[in-house]
């Protein structure tokens, strides 16, 4: 039986009770516990109460229009082509995405600031109750507790600084006034502090109770992300800080690669010495009907006969042909992150599905049209959600950023370190594991160009700089939510064409625009560079 610290909406807990009454009310509530009654006083009352706060990654990341659809489906990886006999045209908000056409109201722009801006109010409202007094913490649990609540907070302006820029910073509970917009810099500059000045206090335990919780570790791979991004996001590159961070997981002995990728993303994957932070799924416990739809929302409906699902899927999202095209054919994750061909049922029998690497555009496609998702295992009677972890940050990331900063920063090892990553890509071939680093800095394999049925036009990759080590983290990292992350890093994002995108050659829609209904619930935002307002 699968055992695993599940994040439950808990939050029933820190409710504030505020009410005022002449008659002498008798506190009988067996649905929750009122703050003001509640002392946490062990290591696991601490995980409870704590585990609220850590409810909204799940939602934002994962939910309908989370995050990882707004970081996969701008970029050059995958696509949301509108399906004969099946949909998803939708109002063509997955065609936006594709086109870098989006507005202000579409609701793959809202989700992601509303979800993260709830982890940031949770995050909040508990901060006050404990410094309050509302919520009874022994002093020699307070300081730690009140760390990773505040680091917390700032691995969702990680989010926020990624996606929007300029937010506003809002860091007490009790202030009812609308908050003010804060400079992408200024929200860059927060969320380091605030990891900075915290990270001496948090746990070094990476397991256990602090499974999917922030710990020192954890702070060192989001501070990493930060400095990795600096060029980006604070305009000045930080290389060696970039580094040292990823030495500090590194050193800690506490994480390696697993020997197989696969067992990162099996069903069972909340053991894996890879993983750094995970967001805990069960499908049991998470009742969300979207929480984690990977299968649902990648396969065609005749697949519940292979894996016995209690719910049909959807035949959606694929990769684009162009980056199944870029790897090397005896790279191991392109057969084991991909589902390809012939489609049989659990008994044998052949489905009438056969998955091609092709798609005409789009606007157009049948079922059978380009290879599905396939990095995370589906369990056989998995009903509409899965109950594998999501690994947010995991191990190879570490050393990739590190070979990034290396590279980026002419200093010699980035090579040594890909390769190390790439060997259990090979391990039937291990001399095409070996990479150098003056290879990584040549231009990318990806064939970019504009290539469906309606146009073809030929940009290719060879004037990307360090492209080939863009590769590495496309073959990597699919299917993980991030890909437009490292596109805008590398100067991509806005200037390549690839599938039905052509390059917009506007830097402004690096970032998504402040939501419309934020905009019209506070007066003091303003719209993001190059949007209407």
């Amino acid at each position: 039986m699968k055992t695993k610290y599940i994040f439950l909406a808990i939050s029933t807990i820190v409710i504030l009770l505020s009410t005022s009454s002449c008659t002498n009310l008798v506190d009988d509530s067996y649905g929750s516990v009122i703050s003001e009654n509640y002392t946490p006083s062990t290591e696991t009352d601490i995980s409870a109460l704590v585990n609220a706060a850590y409810i909204p990654w799940r939602k934002t990341m994962l939910l309908w229009n989370g995050v990882v659809r707004a970081q996969e489906l701008p970029a050059d990886q995958d696509v949301l082509p509108a399906r004969t006999g099946i949909g998803w045209v939708d109002g063509y908000v997955y065609k936006r995405m594709h086109e870098h056409t989006w507005t202000s109201s579409d609701d793959g722009v809202l989700q992601p600031w509303s979800r993260t801006f709830e982890g940031v109010n949770t995050c909040n409202r508990i901060i006050y109750q404990i410094e309050t007094g509302k919520i009874a913490v022994d002093d020699e649990r307070k300081t730690g507790l009140l760390a990773e609540l505040k680091v917390l907070r700032a691995s969702y302006y990680y989010i926020l600084v990624d996606l929007y820029g300029n937010v506003p910073i809002v860091t007490d509970f009790s202030d009812t006034s609308l908050p003010k917009q804060a400079t992408r810099a200024e929200v860059f500059d927060f969320i380091v502090k605030e990891i900075k000045d915290n990270i001496g206090v948090l746990s070094e335990t990476p397991r256990g109770l602090y499974y999917g919780r922030i710990n020192k570790w954890v702070a060192n791979t989001i501070l990493a992300k930060m400095y990795l991004n600096a060029e980006v996001w604070r305009g000045q590159t930080m290389w060696a800080e970039c580094i040292t961070a990823c030495d500090n997981v590194i050193n800690s002995g506490h994480y390696s690669l697993e020997a197989n990728q696969k067992n990162v993303f099996i069903t069972e994957n909340e053991n894996s010495n890879e993983i750094i932070f995970a967001l805990p799924f069960d499908e049991k416990y998470v009742k969300d009907w979207n929480a984690f739809d990977f299968h649902m929302y990648t396969l065609a409906s005749e697949n519940q006969k292979t894996y016995q699902f209690t719910n049909s899927p959807w035949g959606g999202v694929c990769a684009t042909p162009q980056f199944i095209n870029s790897y090397n054919p005896n790279d191991i994750r392109l057969k084991e992150n991909f589902i390809a061909g012939q489609q049989y049922a659990i008994t044998g029998e052949p489905l009438s599905i056969n998955y091609t690497n092709a798609v005409p555009s789009i606007d157009e496609s049948d079922k059978d049209d380009g290879l599905r998702w396939g990095k995370f295992e589906y369990a056989i009677g998995a009903t509409n959600r899965l109950s594998n972890d999501w690994p947010m940050f995991r191990y190879a990331d570490i050393l990739l950023m590190k070979a990034e900063a290396l590279l980026r920063a002419g200093q010699p090892g980035a090579g040594t370190l890909v390769t190390e990553v790439r060997e259990r890509a090979f391990k039937n071939n291990p001399a095409l594991a070996i990479v150098t680093d003056a290879q990584l800095m040549l231009g990318s394999n990806y064939d970019y160009g504009r290539r469906d049925k309606n146009s073809q036009t030929f940009e290719g990759g060879a004037d990307i700089v360090m492209g080939r080590f863009l590769d590495e983290l496309g073959w990597e990292f699919t299917q993980e939510g991030r890909r437009r992350q490292d596109l805008i890093r590398f100067g991509v994002f806005s200037t390549k064409s690839w599938f039905s995108h052509n390059a917009t050659k506007n830097n402004n829609f690096n970032l998504f625009p402040i939501p419309n209904d934020a905009l019209l619930t506070n007066s003091n935002l303003d719209q993001n560079p190059g949007y209407i307002k």
